[in-house]
């Protein structure tokens, strides 16, 4: 197994002096050096092809024992040198101050076809950021890492993504539900694969430390290796810097609510600077349309993570990045600026967006009224999100109102809940849709063409998670292969997997694991 190695990031980067694996306060560096956890009896579960062809890896070497020895932190690497981030952040709104990598360790940076990609172990043990924690992660949260980071990566959402799933062979006590009953489980390790694992909350340190110094030479070395076409210099250059985050972050946002994905804890120090969807802890797809459901039990109170409220966590978000740059640029008024925007490209690109899953390739000012009902209209009673976009291709133009309802009606998951009223408004709404497909010059097959796409027909509910965790847990992976076979071709019929394009089922309305998630694992 013959990896291309870069050390850029240790060999650029102020380093933590002290070697030592405690718990502590880390200050005036980038990183800590730390050694992988070497399991008991490691093992590989899972891998992805693909991911390891874009490090540069063969099938052959997946299958290698060094492969098993690199990714499982049984061994290091030949001339790499282990270590785990420094950074700081918000939790939930309030100042958190030092965090850092708790458990995720970063084995080296390597390239392949002039792509950067660094290359990060999530569950090989503590870290001098683990605080009271083990740095170990079980064989349930891992699943659904590894899971959902190809999910949506084959949905087209910007994400890290998941090389391997191992087995330690080691056990580790975890409290499902935060209710005092800890419970041992098996322990796993995730490899995550990523251009880089640099956080908001990695600025956010050095700038509340006043340690600026160090603050500029990470945005230096931020934009010289992960963006290099920015070429201006001085103040320009990390505004240009902040403004492309900004807008990659707002992009990201955008596909989430696209296909219903909910992050469940949008920290700063869970918001990656490359616009990318980092750190599947409790997140969730919506099953019913609801912009108030968020799937972290810690969130359960304020929904501060709620679907709708993901875009202003994002600008609240870069606030907080603006804040920690201001230093370098002296000067509000054009971060204020970039700030300012957000918002409005966002309703401009969510528009464009949910035009797009309606099947409008005319773009008419009246959309904005016609998406609004709508949405007003899903949250009144359950309706699955995923099966309504997707069963809307299949409405015609010449369709009345009653055939157009019947076509989604399979979307809604109780029909008795549809009064009257409801149904006369949902019948208004197709009138109103029919007469603006109608408008179009796309034939009825070219648009639900175009609105499959867009609209999944798979994505990762959370009970088939749930379902491959216990079946996993008893050592039978033949359901985390298909899943994971099925969610690389999400918007393709696939009629083999057709159980698959299912509503949430009763029994997993409330069950732990498929309806909240604690965040831990």
């Amino acid at each position: 197994m013959k990896l291309h190695i870069q050390n850029n990031f240790i060999t650029e980067l102020p380093a933590d002096p002290d070697e030592s694996n405690m718990p502590r306060q880390v200050q005036q560096a980038c990183y800590s050096y730390v050694l992988p956890k070497k399991p008991s009896n490691p093992s590989l579960i899972h891998a992805s092809n693909e991911v390891a062809k874009a490090i540069g890896l063969s099938q052959e070497d997946i299958l290698s024992p060094d492969f098993l020895n690199v990714f499982s932190g049984s061994t290091v690497y030949p001339e790499t040198k282990p270590f785990a981030l420094c950074y700081a952040g918000h939790q939930f709104g309030n100042w958190a101050g030092q965090l850092g990598d708790g458990r995720a360790i970063n084995l080296t940076e390597v390239v392949h076809n002039n792509k950067t990609y660094t290359l990060q172990l999530k569950g090989a043990g503590p870290t001098p950021y683990s605080r009271t924690a083990d740095g170990f992660a079980v064989l349930r949260s891992s699943i659904r890492e590894h899971l959902c980071a190809e999910a949506m990566h084959y949905l087209g959402v910007p994400t890290t993504r998941s090389l391997s799933l191992m087995l330690s062979g080691d056990q580790v006590l975890r409290d499902v539900l935060y209710n005092g009953n800890p419970a041992y489980e098996k322990g796993a390790i995730v490899c995550r694969v990523a251009p880089s694992f640099i956080r908001f909350g990695s600025f956010e340190l050095f700038s509340s430390r006043k340690e600026y110094v160090n603050l500029k030479l990470l945005a230096d070395f931020t934009i010289k290796h992960h963006f290099p076409h920015i070429q201006g210099e001085g103040v320009g250059k990390y505004l240009d810097f902040f403004h492309e985050v900004s807008q990659t972050t707002l992009n990201m946002i955008v596909h989430w609510q696209r296909v219903g994905f909910v992050h469940g804890v949008m920290n700063t120090d869970n918001m990656s600077i490359h616009g990318i969807t980092i750190d599947y802890g409790p997140y969730g797809w919506l099953e019913d349309f609801n912009s108030n459901w968020t799937p972290n039990t810690t969130d359960r109170q304020h929904k501060r993570y709620r679907f709708g409220n993901q875009p202003e966590i994002a600008l609240w978000n870069l606030y907080q990045l603006a804040n920690a740059l201001y230093p370098l640029i002296q000067d509000a008024k054009p971060l204020e600026t970039i700030l300012d925007a957000f918002s409005l490209d966002y309703e401009k690109e969510y528009l464009n967006m949910m035009q797009n899953k309606l099947g409008f390739q005319i773009k008419k000012e009246t959309d904005a009224i016609l998406i609004e009902s709508l949405t007003q209209l899903l949250e009144l009673v359950e309706t699955d999100m995923t099966i309504f976009f997707r069963n809307l291709g299949n409405v015609t133009e010449a369709d009345n109102a009653t055939t157009a309802f019947n076509t989604i009606k399979d979307a809604f998951y109780n029909e008795k809940d549809l009064n009257e009223t409801i149904l006369k408004d949902w019948h208004e709404w197709f009138d109103n849709y029919k007469i603006r497909i109608n408008e179009e010059i796309l034939s009825d097959s070219e648009r639900k063409e175009q609105m499959n796409k867009v609209n999944p027909k798979y994505v990762l509910r959370n009970y088939m998670a749930q379902l491959c965790i216990e079946d996993a847990d008893k050592g039978n992976y033949l359901l985390l292969n298909e899943l994971f076979e099925m969610l690389k071709n999400p918007y393709d019929e696939q009629l083999n997997f057709q159980k698959w394009f299912a509503k949430r089922p009763d029994w997993a309305r409330d069950k732990v694991g498929c309806s909240m998630l604690s965040c831990s694992s």
